[in-house]
């Protein structure tokens, strides 16, 4: 999703927080409290899930290992769960030709460092760029090459798009920020 005027153009970028890692999230979460229940049932030797028997499983040593998957399972749930919560990876690009500035914020893990923000000068801006990698993955990524520092990405790392959007969206930039393309 993208706004623009003749001065400016604002695009947001979706993080983490999308319906696949949601249901990823829920998947994994159930799915090892099932194994941790069972491991615990083992254990006590009652059954904690009714529909569950753990009578022919022993505690030592799959118990123990149901116990050890279902606590690496909610380990990685909750993990999934944060980051969906925090919306990790989203924000937005922002160009701003009348006032001669850009602003690229990101939001980032809880800490010091959760709002990423990087600020340039329009006059730095080289070219737009555009690096595809083809094959069983494809990986295509939109960047802004800047002098005299490291290109910065413009697009989330997993964004499915096509080659003809994501060139698309680079010819826009460029002729909106008066730069070349380059990398096609």
């Amino acid at each position: 999703m993208s706004s623009r005027s003749k001065w400016t153009q604002v695009e947001l970028i979706k993080g983490s927080r999308t319906f696949a890692n949601s249901c990823w999230a829920c998947i994994l979460v159930c799915g090892s409290m099932g194994f941790l229940l069972v491991g615990f049932s083992s254990c006590i030797g009652e059954d904690l899930i009714p529909l569950l028997s753990s009578k022919q499983i022993a505690f030592l040593p799959q118990g123990l290992v149901m116990c050890f998957y279902g606590i690496a399972g909610l380990s990685l749930g909750l993990y999934l769960w944060c980051t969906v919560f925090w919306d990790v990876g989203g924000g937005y690009n922002y160009f701003d030709k009348q006032e001669g500035f850009s602003s690229i914020f990101r939001w980032g893990f809880p800490g010091k460092n959760r709002r990423i923000r990087i600020r340039l000068v329009l006059k730095d801006v080289e070219a737009v760029g555009l690096k595809s990698q083809e094959g069983f993955f494809p990986n295509r990524t939109l960047y802004l090459k800047i002098r005299g520092r490291q290109s910065i990405p413009l697009t989330r790392i997993g964004e499915n798009l096509t080659l003809e959007n994501m060139e698309e969206k680079a010819a826009e930039l460029a002729r909106f920020l008066r730069v070349s393309i380059e990398g096609f």
